[in-house]
């Protein structure tokens, strides 16, 4: 039986870290979905899909095939055969994946993708509803979160190492309308799953919470 930690929570709340530092210290393989989503996300943009006519992101959804590649340890995300890992973390492609996320073609696409890997691999998935829909059986599930003030000064400190000027208000704006937005979806809204425990970084190092996660698991696996 292949073993799962599902970690849900909100954008900035530092899931992608944490997960992977769990999963190599496990030795699962980390399954980031919020890359996946904008992976979607960057062959919209690349093709002028106006991504807020949802017919129009249906019938392209099934031109897009997205996968996940390991190089050197480090996962690589390939949108029809092409490597986009290097765009991922772009603001307009975080925007756009969050807008698109709310659609059920959209969600529908990668959730076979993702399931199939969670059956044959031990795996530590993070998302906004991987405990709530993708893997509802998952054998250990959190939801990661943090203030938004954290999440901000969190990306301020990640746009300012990449030689960008970014405006922390702006940024504190931006997280909490994608907070709202991921909230109140009809499909598949963020929650904390009714089984899920709460782990709340705020004041928490990094090496701190992924040892919570970690313990939290192994209690789940006994």
């Amino acid at each position: 039986m292949a073993y799962s930690i599902a970690i849900d929570g909100p954008a900035g709340a530092g899931k992608s870290t944490i997960a992977k530092i769990a999963a190599e210290k496990l030795g699962f393989t980390y399954v980031d979905t919020g890359a996946m989503f904008r992976a979607m996300a960057v062959y919209f943009i690349d093709r002028g899909i106006d991504v807020k006519n949802a017919e129009s992101v249906g019938e392209a959804v099934g031109n897009v095939e997205v996968s996940i590649e390991y190089e050197d340890g480090v996962q690589q995300i390939i949108l029809n055969g092409d490597n986009v890992t290097k765009r991922l973390r772009d603001e307009e492609v975080g925007k756009t994946a969050s807008a698109v996320a709310v659609y059920p073609s959209v969600r529908e696409k990668l959730l076979e993708l993702q399931r199939k890997l969670a059956a044959e691999l031990n795996v530590v998935m993070d998302g906004r509803d991987i405990g709530t829909c993708v893997l509802p059986d998952a054998t250990c599930k959190i939801y990661l979160t943090a203030g938004v003030d954290t999440r901000a000064e969190r990306r301020f400190a990640e746009l300012r190492e990449k030689g960008e000027e970014p405006d922390i208000e702006e940024i504190k704006r931006d997280i909490a309308e994608r907070d709202y937005r991921d909230m109140h979806r009809d499909t598949a809204p963020l929650k904390q799953a009714e089984d899920a425990v709460l782990v709340d970084s705020s004041d928490m190092g990094i090496e701190e919470v992924a040892a919570a996660i970690i313990q939290e698991f192994e209690r789940k696996a006994r």
